[in-house]
């Protein structure tokens, strides 16, 4: 019987595809996220993210009290403005709290910016930094204020000032979160997991990650 002979690299050489894509994968991130990425190893590499960030931010508010102070000493040799009691007595209202008088305004005033450093801090070295995390820390940094100041009674809203006191708050509170910033940045860890997502994809993506 005649046969005709096959040539290398015709059609009908070509092996079938006998493995389908049975589970399509639909983007990078999905290849970068399956396999390696266990859901045990993301939380325990996301618990070293938060825990490094706080120690950095720590660090991060220290320095921005410190500017803050220097800005408001500042300011009262240029205005003549008196120093503020409200943060001492703000703290002795907050409950538990058992403190002189003569310390609690400073205790107030440092410590609830060193502590508060650690979510600018937690924020660098998840991918937030820059002045637009900035921004948005100096509105936490705000908002934990009047919190504190307004359901112990010892300020009132905000709107409510006048505005020659609110521009003042506001600039120093400012100085506060961007020297904050500025130091928890340089303190973070090269690389951040929200970093990460955006160079694979842009916004907030389902079917990116973990990375």
């Amino acid at each position: 019987m005649w046969t005709t002979p096959v040539r290398m690299g015709s059609a009908s050489n070509h092996r079938p595809n006998l493995m389908p894509d049975v589970f399509p994968m639909r983007g990078l991130g999905n290849r970068v996220g399956m396999g390696r990425n266990s859901s045990a190893a993301v939380r325990k590499r996301t618990a070293r993210v938060l825990r490094r960030g706080a120690l950095h931010g720590l660090c991060a508010g220290a320095v921005g009290v410190a500017a803050m102070t220097a800005g408001e000493k500042a300011e009262q040799a240029l205005t003549g403005r008196p120093d503020s009691h409200v943060p001492g007595r703000t703290f002795r209202r907050m409950p538990g709290a058992a403190m002189p008088r003569r310390g609690a305004n400073l205790a107030m005033h440092v410590g609830q910016g060193v502590l508060l450093g650690a979510v600018r801090g937690i924020m660098a070295d998840s991918g937030l930094r820059g002045p637009w995390a900035s921004s948005m820390f100096a509105v936490v940094r705000l908002t934990n204020d009047q919190i504190a100041e307004n359901a112990t009674g010892t300020g009132a809203p905000p709107w409510t000032w006048p505005r020659s006191e609110l521009v003042i708050d506001l600039l120093h509170k400012a100085v506060y979160a961007f020297a904050t910033g500025l130091v928890a940045d340089r303190l973070a860890a090269r690389d951040a997991p929200g970093l990460r997502h955006a160079r694979l994809r842009r916004g907030r993506q389902p079917d990116v990650g973990p990375v």
